[in-house]
């Protein structure tokens, strides 16, 4: 650990909410600022790449400016800049990427880049003082579900992934097909709150050659079914237990994965992250599954799943504290894989 106290400036950009914090020893929020422009991708049913750009370049010096006057203090006082630079739309993370680079030269300010997903996994530091690696942590966002055994600060093994659709993105297309529109997630937990979860038996699909591998695409597709069916035979649809049938069988699928994967690898911490962990049907579920087995669980708060920069700034500094630094090439890197340099 560093003899003093070390702050980064961190920097979010990978897809539609432009976010800046300052984060002290990689553990302390002293800000974090966000810029949702999900209002405005609503019109379209979906995230626009193209607009989600032009977004952040309009936010993204005032959101860093902000995150900067909120902690109370100024450039000179940070020591590093952390940027997520993949994966995610590349031209989000072009304007991130090209803002911290800027900082960074312009101030003679060492240069960390993030991988999103290390990120997601580092925002549970921040509000659990206690958890330390080695542990496993289940990210199910929007563009990513996988099971990542964390072996230290920076050392990843995946262990599981999604084979087709991620988590988030099945609810966000089962959300559509029942009329409630985006973002998916938050709509279908709430419909589900008035509906039974025993209604309709959706499949909950495992892949044969890992058994910690995910599989979304066959109950988005039977969901799909079923309300086609339900109209050919002029059956009444209720999406209130298609919600809840649907959120049911992929928590279930969530669920089970982590906890063989827990069992099979003698592992009594885990975690989970990204938008879809602020679940709440999710959330007790894994708590009631780790309780039965000794599993101590952690999850952040719902503003720290969801894309924000505080968690960019946890896991930069345990980057930086490890000596990793970038040049002035750093790219966005759109499939960018976990573990990569």
């Amino acid at each position: 650990m560093a003899e003093k106290d070390v702050l980064i400036l961190a920097i979010e950009s990978s897809c539609d909410e432009t976010a800046a914090a300052v984060v002290k020893n990689g553990r302390e929020v002293l800000s974090n600022v966000i810029s949702s422009q999900i209002a405005l991708h609503t019109l379209y049913g979906g995230v626009v790449p193209e607009i989600a750009s032009r977004k952040h370049i309009e936010k993204i010096n005032q959101v860093i400016q902000e995150a900067l006057d909120e902690a109370h203090v100024s450039l000179d006082d940070i020591d590093a800049i952390g940027v997520t630079y993949g994966p995610g739309l590349v031209g989000a993370l072009l304007v991130g990427v090209a803002a911290a680079k800027a900082i960074s030269y312009a101030k003679k300010i060492p240069l960390v880049g993030v991988h999103h997903i290390e990120g997601h996994i580092s925002a549970n530091y921040i509000e659990n003082k206690d958890l330390e690696p080695p542990f496993l942590c289940l990210v199910v966002s929007g563009g990513h579900t996988h099971l990542v055994k964390v072996s230290d600060y920076g050392k990843y093994e995946i262990l599981g992934r999604t084979r087709d659709d991620a988590a988030g993105e099945a609810f966000d297309k089962v959300a559509r097909a029942i009329g409630l529109g985006y973002p998916g997630g938050p709509k279908i937990e709430k419909a589900a709150r008035d509906g039974d979860p025993m209604s309709i038996p959706f499949p909950k699909a495992r892949v044969n050659d890992n058994p910690y591998d995910f599989s979304f695409s066959g109950v988005k597709s039977a969901v799909l079914n079923y309300i086609n069916g339900c109209k050919m035979k002029n059956i009444e649809i209720v999406p209130a237990d298609i919600a809840a049938s649907f959120q049911k069988a992929v928590t279930d699928v969530l669920i089970a994965h982590a906890m063989h994967a827990a069992e099979t690898f003698e592992i009594d911490k885990l975690a989970i992250a990204g938008g879809v962990a602020s679940n709440s049907v999710l959330r007790e579920g894994m708590r009631a599954a780790c309780e039965k087995r000794g599993i101590s669980f952690y999850h952040p708060s719902p503003i720290l799943c969801t894309d924000n920069a505080a968690m960019i700034g946890a896991a930069a500094y345990y980057e930086y504290m490890a000596g990793t630094r970038h040049g002035w090439d750093l790219n966005a890197v759109p499939n960018l894989k976990l573990g990569e340099r």
